[in-house]
């Protein structure tokens, strides 16, 4: 319990560091065992190549000293000797029968030397034969005596057994110290790694279960969001995931306290007027029923407007899509809307080619546009002009909607697509300001985007984009 609040590791990260000391162990012992295997063997091929080189060496200070004495009779062996003492072998001389000519430093510091008779080798440790056979073995070598390209005999030279020397010791100690080193060091690395993983996720975590608890002020804190690669985007999407959820209940409240706003005045006036007639306070005459008779239409609006945004709100589940020509669906559009332009004194004219299809509800789309034009209507003064234009523009199918009235405030570019806006400039204006609203919920269940540029007192510009048939073709004229 002492060493799991030292390490400040939730579950998580005490997996995640065992995995790492795991991985780590392995890795180490590998490594380990490797390096000493490897040393021990580069050994023992050092030790065999300097036993081979001194055999060698033994070998033609033997020849030599044959050469000088013209047989093994008169040989000094004494060079030979010393190279093999040299070697810490011991040596044995053969001539070319087999017959032992030396063994020499054997016989208390004397040389044997030929002459030696064949049967020695049967006798006691010391004597020829007993120093052949005491070096005889693995740890033996021989080589050949060349003696003017004839092979004359043979020096065979007894290595001592194998011993664990200081040089594969001492790589022993640096290996094991190593190993132990770079554990230690793993350790750390995985302590540190794991905390760096799991303390942004302890953080978030537990701004998740406040946020889930209702307290929608709760965020990820600075240190989740600072973290480095996928766990600090995780802990900004959930911040911007949690600005949308409180954007998303504020509007609900606000459309819930709007509606309620919009429903309240003309209940009021239906409740108001059915009391005095009740009462028989007033006469039901013509101009009092005409009266509620307008605020059970505008009740009716309203209820109307909200049952368009919930339909607009899930055109994606109903749509009915075939191919659609823009450009004439935008001349019906205007004509149906003429009535109600040149009611205001707004003019309209439509700039479309031919062919520029998409693929789409028709009624949908129309109705898209007719909110558009409904929108210039309501906003433009009289004597202003509205530009309906299509264009075809790569695999894009372009629909303008534009205008020569009062424009947009900069401050409302943003909201014009949200519910219930109506303008900082038309809080008085009837209706809940959906209009704008169900443009964009329609144009996105299509696939398309819908947006507006302005310039306060000089108009604005709707421009709804969808993706465009393959087989449309382009073109643009003008129909005034």
């Amino acid at each position: 319990m002492i060493a799991e609040r030292a390490l400040r590791l939730g579950p998580l990260g005490r997996r995640l560091l065992a995995a790492f000391l795991l991985v780590a162990l392995v890795s180490v012992a590998l490594v380990t065992v490797a390096s000493l295997i490897g040393t021990s063997h580069g050994i023992t091929a050092t030790k065999s190549e300097q036993r081979a080189t001194a055999a060698q060496a033994t070998a033609d200070a033997a020849g030599t000293a044959y050469a000088e004495a013209q047989g093994w009779q008169d040989a000094d062996l004494r060079r030979a000797s010393a190279i093999a003492t040299a070697a810490g072998a011991r040596l044995v001389v053969r001539d070319a029968q087999g017959e032992v000519v030396a063994t020499p430093g054997h016989t208390d510091g004397e040389d044997k030397v030929a002459g030696t008779p064949a049967n020695a080798e049967a006798g006691p440790e010391g004597s020829a034969g007993g120093a052949s056979t005491a070096i005889s073995g693995p740890n033996a070598v021989v080589r050949p005596v060349v003696v003017d390209g004839a092979e004359v005999g043979s020096v065979r030279l007894g290595f001592g057994p194998e011993q664990a020397g200081s040089g594969q010791q001492i790589a022993w100690t640096w290996t094991v110290a190593a190993a132990l080193v770079a554990m230690l060091v793993a350790t750390v690395a995985a302590w540190f790694v794991s905390r760096r993983i799991t303390g942004p996720l302890t953080g978030l975590m537990a701004a998740v279960r406040s946020f889930a608890a209702g307290d929608r002020d709760r965020r990820a804190g600075a240190a989740s969001v600072a973290a480095p690669g996928e766990l600090g985007e995780l802990a900004r999407s959930f911040n911007a995931s949690a600005d949308s959820i409180e954007l998303s209940e504020a509007t609900r409240r606000r459309m819930a306290a709007d509606v309620a706003h919009e429903l309240r005045t003309p209940l009021a006036a239906l409740q108001a007027g059915l009391e005095e007639v009740s009462d028989g306070l007033v006469e039901p005459d013509e101009t009092l029923l005409r009266g509620l008779h307008a605020q059970s239409v505008r009740l009716g609006r309203i209820v109307s407007d909200l049952s368009e945004l919930t339909n607009a709100e899930a055109a994606a589940l109903t749509l009915s899509c075939q191919p659609v020509d823009l450009a004439a669906l935008a001349r019906d559009a205007v004509a149906a809307a003429q009535p109600m332009l040149e009611a205001v004194g707004v003019s309209a004219d439509v700039e479309a080619g031919e062919g520029c299809w998409v693929s789409g509800d028709e009624g949908r789309l129309h109705q898209a546009l007719s909110n558009l034009l409904s929108n210039a209507a309501r906003y433009c003064r009289q004597g202003d002009r509205v530009t309906v234009s299509v264009t075809c523009r790569g695999a894009d199918a372009l629909l303008s909607v534009a205008d020569t009235g009062p424009g947009i405030a900069p401050a409302d570019l943003d909201l014009v697509f949200d519910r219930l806006w109506r303008g900082t400039a038309d809080s008085d204006a009837d209706g809940l300001g959906i209009g704008l609203a169900v443009v964009k919920s329609l144009v996105t269940a299509h696939g398309g985007e819908v947006s507006v540029s302005s310039q306060e007192g000089h108009g604005a510009q709707f421009e709804v984009r969808l993706p465009r048939l393959p087989q449309s073709g382009s073109g643009h004229v003008q129909d005034g």
